[in-house]
Order: C-alpha cells, then sequence, then structure tokens
C-alpha cells in the first residue's frame, strides 16, 4: 500500500467553535514539521485493520445532560451514559456486511475491509470528533493530517440525525470523501451544491411527509395537529407534511415544537394544547429521544382517544413499546424504514459474545443491558461481595425470545445497504480497465492508491439488488422511496408489536403507490383496544351527510364549515360534498335530495278520480239535450215546439249535445293530435250553438214585428234567415280555426318548470293571440244574443223566448267572465280542469235557461201547451188550472 499524507492546511473557521471543546491553539516543535498545531486530544472507538477501512458514526449510548461551562477550569465533554440495545445492531449490521464482502471472492477479491467506528452518544461535539478520529487515522487527533501508513478511509457510513450528518457533509464535503448516512432524512441534504459527497440509504422526507399527508387522506383525518422537533429533521419535515395536507383540503389544528434541549419542560404546554383541542390525529414529526418526556407529561394530563401519526424516526422504537405507555400508543400508525432481508444476520447476532469479539469496545455493555446484569470489578471489593448484584459470566444465551423480540432490522438493512454500496464501487473502481477509463485522458483510478472523489464517481451510479429490493442513488443521493405501514397493537403477552398493516413505494405505478390493508388496523377508544373497526374521527365538524354541501364559515378554516341543504332540484351523492348538482331536466331529486329519481308525468287522465268523475260528468250531461231532442222530437206537433222553431231547437241542442261532448277531448294525454283538434272543437262546437241561439233571437223579433199591419219584416220570415245566420258564424269560427291551425298550431310539451318534481304534459296553444281572439269570437256572439234578447223580453206574449235567451246568455257570459281569471292563475291539469268545467257549466246553463221552461210545460203542464195559451187569450183559465 502507498503512503499518502495529506497536508494541505483547510479553513475550518465554521468549526471552530465545536473543535474548541478539544483543540486551542498552541505553537509545539513535536511535531515532524513544526508550527502552529491545535492542541490534541484523545479519541477512541473500535476498529478493525483493513486494506481498506470504512468509518462509521453510530449514536450507541444517550448523553448526559450538558454541563455548564464557567471556564474557571478545563471544559470537562458531557459523558455517554444509558446503553442502546438496538443501536449497538446497527455497528453488528455495519460489521456483519464487511465480514460477508470479505469472505464473498466475488466480490474485491485479494481485498480485505476493514472499519473504523465511533459512538457519537447523540452529541455534535462527538459525531464531529469521531469524523476526526476516522479522518486522521491515529487517536490523537490532528485536524487536516493524516496520520497512518494506509489509504483515508473509502467512506463513512453516519451519523444518524440530519443535524449530525449536515454537519459532518459540510466537512468530509471538503475532501470530497463519500458519506452515506442511514438515517438522516432531511430535504436539506439534497442540495448537491453544498452536500456533493453526501448520499443515503433512507428516503428523503419529502417522499415521507407526502406519504404521511396521503396517509391523514386516506383515513378521513382532516382536522390534524402536528409536533415537531425544533431541528432541520423536525422543522423541514412538518412544513412538508403542512403543505401536502393543506394541497389535499385537510386543515392544521394547531402546530407546536418539541425543544431538543428542554423537551421535558417543554412537554407541559404542549399537552395542554393538545388537550384543549379537538383534533385527535397527531403528527410526530421528531426524533425518538424527544418524545419520553412527552408521553411522560401525556400519561401524567391523561390524554387519552388520540391517534398517534408516527414518522419513522420513531415508528418502531422500542422504548416507547412498554407497557407504561400502553394506554396512550396504542393504535399509533405511522411510517418505518422498509424492513428488508438481511440472510444470516440474526444467528450472527445471537452468537455474539465479549470472549469472542476482541477489540469490540461496546459489546461488555451490551451484555449488561441485555441480561441486566452486571460484570464484576476486582478493583472494587464491595461490588464483588454484593450477594445483591447479579454478575455476568458470559455464558448467558442470546438465543432467547427476549432478545429476539427487542432486536428491529428495519434500520440495520440500510446500513447494510451503505456497506455494500460502498463495496460495490470499490469493484467497479477495480474493474475500470475492463468497462473503460471514466477519467479525464482515458485513465483509471487503482483499488490501491485512489482519491475519494474517485470513488464519488462510481458510487452515483451503484445499483445494489438484495433478493427482491433494488436501491440506487439519484441524482441528489437519495435511494428510492419505500416504507412499512406500521400499527402498534397490543401483543398477546402483553407488550407491543409493530404490525406492517401496509406499505408506500414511490415507484409504484398511480394508485399503487399507497396500500393499506385497513382490515388489520387496530385503533384505541380510551382504554379499550377496537380492532378493525370503524376508524376514529377527527375533523373540525362532523361530516356532512349526503343531500348537503359544505358551507365556509368566515374566519374558520375550510375545514370547519357548516352543513348546507341542497336547493331544489339539486342533489349530493357524497359526504362532505362542496357541491349540490342539478338533476336532469326529466329527473328530480328523492326525499333525501342523495340521488334523483324520474319525475312524476302528470296530466289529467281517464284513469284518475278526477278525469274519471268529469268524463262521466260529460256523458251524463250530454244525455240531458239527447233527452230534450227526444222529448222534442216526439212532441214536435204540440204548440210549444213549434213555436220555438223546431228545426233550429234539434240544431241547437244537438250542438249542445256536442259542447258537452267535446270536454272528453282535454281529458288524457295530450298528443300532438289532441292538442290540434280539442280547442278548435271547442271553439267551432260552441260557435254553432250560440249561432243557433242567436238565429233563435232574431227570428223571435222578427216574428213578434212581422205581426204588425205593413211590417217589413215578413220578408224574413222563413228558415232561410236563421240558417244563413248559423252558416256565416259558424263559417267565421272555422275560418280563423283553420288559419291558427296552420300558421301556428298547439303542440304538446312537456312543462319541468311549473310544479317541482313534476313534469306536465301539455298543449302549448302555439298562438296565444289566436286562442284569446276565438274566445273573443264566442264572446262577441253571445254579448248580440244577449243584447237582442234583452230586447225582445218584454215582447207581448204569455211564452215569450227571449226571457229565457236572455236568462241563457246572462249565465253563459257570467261563466266565461269569470273563466279568464281563473284560467290564468291554474296550471297543468288544473287548467284542463278549468276549462272543461267552464265547458259544462255554460253549457249545462244554456239547457237549463233556454229548455227547462219548455220541457215543464210538455211534461208537467199539458194543457198549456195550446195555440190560446201562447197567443196570451187562455191564461187566465189556464191559471185556474
Amino acid at each position: 500500500m502507498t503512503i499518502r499524507s495529506s497536508i494541505k492546511p483547510l479553513y475550518l473557521g465554521a468549526f471552530v467553535s465545536l473543535l474548541s471543546w478539544y483543540w486551542y491553539p498552541v505553537c509545539a516543535p513535536h511535531t515532524a514539521m513544526a508550527g502552529c498545531q491545535l492542541q490534541k486530544t484523545q479519541a477512541s472507538g473500535f476498529s478493525r485493520n483493513g486494506d481498506i477501512l470504512i468509518g462509521g458514526i453510530f449514536w450507541v449510548h444517550f448523553a448526559s445532560g450538558q454541563q455548564q461551562i464557567t471556564f474557571q477550569e478545563e471544559p470537562v465533554p458531557a459523558s455517554c451514559h444509558t446503553f442502546g440495545f438496538q443501536n449497538y445492531q446497527w455497528i453488528q449490521a455495519m460489521i456483519f456486511a464487511i465480514e460477508e464482502i470479505n469472505n464473498n471472492p466475488n466480490l474485491l477479491p485479494n481485498i480485505t475491509l476493514g472499519f473504523q467506528i465511533f459512538d457519537s452518544c447523540t452529541m455534535l461535539q462527538r459525531s464531529l470528533k469521531g469524523t476526526l478520529w476516522i479522518l486522521s487515522g491515529q487517536e490523537e487527533l490532528v485536524p487536516n493530517y493524516r496520520c497512518q501508513r494506509s489509504l483515508p478511509p473509502a467512506a463513512v457510513i453516519g451519523d444518524s440525525l440530519s443535524t449530525r450528518s449536515i454537519l459532518l457533509a459540510r466537512i468530509l464535503g471538503l475532501y470530497k470523501y463519500p458519506q452515506i448516512s442511514y438515517f438522516s432524512t432531511s430535504p436539506l441534504l439534497n442540495d448537491r451544491n453544498q452536500f456533493p459527497s453526501f448520499f443515503r440509504t433512507i428516503p428523503s422526507d419529502d417522499f415521507q411527509s407526502r406519504g404521511l399527508a396521503q396517509l391523514l387522506i386516506y383515513f378521513g383525518w382532516t382536522w390534524v395537529g402536528i409536533l415537531a422537533a425544533d431541528d432541520d429533521y423536525g422543522q423541514l419535515g412538518s412544513q412538508i407534511v403542512q403543505q401536502e395536507i393543506i394541497k389535499a383540503g385537510a386543515c392544521i389544528a394547531f402546530t407546536e415544537k418539541i425543544l431538543p434541549s428542554r423537551s421535558d419542560k417543554n412537554a407541559v404546554n404542549i399537552v395542554k394544547v393538545i388537550k384543549n383541542s379537538t383534533a385527535k390525529a397527531i403528527v410526530i414529526f421528531s426524533s425518538n429521544v424527544y418524545l419520553v418526556p412527552l408521553l411522560d407529561e401525556v400519561l401524567r394530563q391523561n390524554v387519552t382517544e388520540r391517534i398517534w401519526i408516527a414518522s419513522e424516526a420513531w415508528a418502531t422504537y422500542s422504548l416507547l413499546s412498554i407497557e407504561k405507555y400502553f394506554e396512550v400508543v396504542v393504535g399509533t400508525i405511522g411510517f418505518a424504514i422498509h424492513s428488508g432481508g438481511m440472510m444470516g444476520f440474526q444467528d450472527y447476532f445471537v452468537n455474539i459474545n465479549p470472549s469472542s469479539s476482541p477489540g469490540d469496545i461496546f459489546v461488555r455493555s451490551f451484555w449488561e443491558e441485555a441480561f441486566g446484569c452486571q460484570w464484576s470489578n476486582e478493583e472494587n471489593p464491595l461490588m464483588i461481595n454484593d450477594s445483591k448484584t447479579k454478575f455476568c459470566t458470559g455464558a448467558e444465551d442470546l438465543n432467547n425470545p427476549l432478545i429476539s423480540s427487542m432486536m428491529d432490522f428495519r434500520l440495520t438493512y440500510n446500513i447494510y445497504n451503505a456497506v455494500y454500496a460502498t463495496a460495490l464501487a470499490l469493484e467497479d473502481l477495480r474493474m475500470c480497465q475492463q468497462n473503460g477509463a471514466p477519467f479525464h485522458h482515458d485513465i483509471c483510478a487503482n483499488i490501491s492508491d485512489f482519491h475519494s472523489w474517485q470513488l464519488l464517481h462510481y458510487i452515483k451510479k451503484v445499483r445494489l439488488q438484495k433478493e427482491n429490493n433494488k436501491a440506487f442513488f439519484d441524482e441528489y443521493g437519495n435511494p428510492p422511496a419505500r416504507y412499512d405501514i406500521v400499527n402498534w397493537q397490543r401483543g398477546p403477552a402483553g407488550t407491543i408489536k409493530h404490525v406492517k398493516v401496509g406499505s408506500y413505494d414511490s415507484n409504484a405505478p398511480n394508485g399503487k403507490i399507497l396500500n393499506i390493508n385497513a382490515s388489520a388496523v387496530q385503533w384505541i377508544t380510551g382504554k379499550e383496544q377496537v380492532g378493525g373497526q370503524k376508524v376514529p374521527v377527527s375533523v373540525c365538524n362532523p361530516s356532512c351527510p349526503t343531500g348537503f354541501r359544505k358551507a365556509t364559515i368566515p374566519g374558520k378554516p375550510i375545514c370547519c364549515f357548516q352543513c348546507v341543504q341542497c336547493l331544489l332540484g339539486e342533489i349530493s351523492n357524497q359526504t362532505d360534498s362542496n357541491e349540490c348538482f342539478k338533476c336532469p331536466w326529466d329527473q328530480w331529486p328523492n326525499k333525501k335530495s342523495e340521488r334523483c329519481i324520474p319525475k312524476v308525468t302528470d296530466f289529467l287522465s281517464f284513469k284518475e278520480a278526477f278525469g274519471a268523475t268529469l268524463t262521466a260528468t260529460s256523458i251524463l250531461l250530454s244525455l240531458i239535450p239527447a233527452l230534450i231532442l227526444g222529448i222534442f222530437v216526439y212532441y214536435r206537433n204540440t204548440p210549444v215546439v213549434k213555436a220555438s222553431n223546431s228545426n233550429l231547437s234539434y240544431l241547437l241542442l244537438l250542438s249542445l249535445i256536442l259542447c258537452f261532448l267535446c270536454g272528453l277531448a282535454f281529458i288524457g294525454y295530450p298528443s300532438a293530435e289532441k292538442c290540434m283538434f280539442r280547442q278548435a272543437a271547442f271553439g267551432i262546437t260552441f260557435a254553432l250553438c250560440v249561432a243557433c241561439i242567436l238565429a233563435k233571437t232574431i227570428m223571435v223579433v222578427i216574428a213578434f214585428n212581422a205581426t204588425k199591419p205593413n211590417s217589413a219584416f215578413k220578408k224574413w220570415v222563413g228558415p232561410n234567415l236563421s240558417y244563413t245566420i248559423i252558416s256565416i258564424s259558424t263559417l267565421s269560427q272555422i275560418l280563423l280555426c283553420v288559419f291558427w291551425l296552420l300558421l301556428n298550431p298547439p303542440f304538446a310539451e312537456y312543462n319541468t318548470h311549473t310544479q317541482p318534481g313534476i313534469i306536465i304534459a301539455e298543449c302549448n296553444e302555439g298562438s296565444s293571440v289566436a286562442f284569446w281572439c276565438m274566445l273573443g269570437y264566442l264572446g262577441l256572439l253571445a254579448s248580440i244574443s244577449f243584447i237582442v234578447a234583452f230586447l225582445a223580453r218584454k215582447l207581448p206574449d204569455s211564452f215569450n223566448e227571449a226571457q229565457y235567451i236572455t236568462f241563457s246568455m246572462l249565465a253563459f257570459l257570467s261563466v266565461w267572465i269569470s273563466f279568464i281569471p281563473a284560467y290564468l292563475s291554474t296550471k297543468g291539469k288544473y287548467m284542463v280542469a278549468m276549462e272543461i268545467f267552464a265547458i259544462l257549466s255554460s253549457t249545462l246553463a244554456l239547457v237549463l235557461c233556454i229548455f227547462s221552461p219548455k220541457c215543464y210545460i210538455i211534461l208537467l203542464r199539458p194543457k198549456r201547451n195550446t195555440k190560446e195559451y201562447l197567443m196570451g187569450r187562455g191564461a187566465g183559465q189556464t191559471k185556474k188550472l
């Protein structure tokens, strides 16, 4: 291996405040090159030699609280304390992958990979210290110097949280060292200008945030609270979630920051906000280390019946999956890192033993944490003689259900992939001659002496496929976005299980990106677990049912609305509909306004009671003039019939029969033919009827005046005049109707506006002017008959027919004058019924007024049916009868 030292001084002013924890400027002549240096500090990690080294920054311990620095004595760095059981798996995943690669003859043959692993203890300073330890190559940290006779590390795997990865990426980016994070998800790291050498095996929060928003909408949670850690991870991730939630039509009830430096004090106010809000679904975008104080406060304030939506940072966090938090965390749902296959890793892990792991500075702490024991300390005799202390022997068995239940291979798989991505890039670099030289001047890098930027070229092109999972880096250094959707459920042994209930895959076709098995999800209501049942509700307002639409409330978010019933003729067939929709012209909303049903077609039918009654009435009334006609024919030789001008009376009675029967043309479905026929039939028959009455009236006047000596009316006596009057009067009406039918005839139409929900099948009169002209002409004939009859009412005779015609015309005109406003004020079939009623009543008035006195004499007073009585000479005698 070629010895290569980096002696290029680089400016690291942005990090002086952090470096000052470990170095202060002194001038020391004890190095190979005299000059001004930072005082060196000691750093130790877990390392194993190899031809090529891979660095790893892992958070294995939790850090103790930061001490207050007074600078009255040398600052002491914060110490590491609580051991992270699951985090130790991360280290072993890296070692396992390296050993697997070293044992693979097809990958980097004759090259041994080694590693340098450092525990960051969740502190920025230690993350920086570990990075410089890896770059310096020895325990004494010398910034900007490589003090080891070997290649610098090929890549650095780490760090976990985004804030620390951003810091490391700025340093490693200066030297163009590849950095592959397994847990940093901040979208800020997508900036290739600031972080040109950064990659990750976990998706960016851009994808997760969009997925969480889709998850909320899938379950109908439109009134959502958001809690986010006050760091790069929490703030950027929550901002994208908010944008996606609002874009999807949901609303934010509240947003609160979890302050990492004082999460225990900040928790009280946050939980009060949660308790006072109506939002039941709460997204927590935070690292797991900040959530313990928050959930402790949730328990203290007894806040239950909340749905926690977890980001991937804590979706499978074992420290929260304990019985203490059952009451509040069961039912949690969220995005977890996709769990991939690491064949043989579990067997490898359970075979770890302090005696077989030389150099592993973490294995003894892991053993104590796993079995709740302590290693004997010969320097402390009190511990040895303490009978209450459980001592570790090293013979304990890791292959037991309790240890297996605490193992989580989600994040370890990301580390495994990061190591393999580095190894595949090295293999591509080694095989450069076969694949073509990628660098300028057609040269290849030497696997025994390469620059970090040369390896970056190959890492960008890595294509990794393990089992069914494919991994690669896009232009921003991100892998494909793949998540498992997990639900926290109570296990049979009283533990919490993280059950996979769905998945999110950004590479899937549209419509299949988010997949959830809703029946497998278990929710919680208070202390009662509810599985596979109704999804809890988190809305500002209850859903608007079908038949209603949402209306915004001024001054409130769009999710806080009021439900307004759809207007007449409109429907909404979905809950929470923003708009109501009009039904087609031939349909109408049902009672609930949730669907359109066919409208009822309404017309005056023969089958309905009203139509049947009018039909029967028309037929029965038509029998009256028919009966009178029979009487007149039978008594045709009697003076009363002769005095009534029998031929005109016969014609009048026939026209009266037709008048009664023409009302039937208005009943039934209004077809096009019926619409054209009925008004014409009505106008012509009534014109004939009134013309007969007019002729009778005129003949009465002429008859009485013709008896006078030398009267000029004698030449008009006879049937020709009456037939002429009838012909001219009726023909005028016929011509009017013909022109009407030719120029603008009536037609059938559907009226959908008059009565809501009903289609009125009716006849449109075509020309309203023609219709009223026809009625006006009838009124003119009737008025002339009335005037002539009124003037002739006092002609001397005991049986003056002009009196009865006067009354009949008065009744006739009264009916039709009152008909006009009544006709105009009604619609639909009632308008038709009103016209039929006018036809029947006016016709009946004519029959009764003109013919009932005559029938009375003919049938009941036959002794008056004499010529003498009619001439007035037998009146006194008759009165005695």
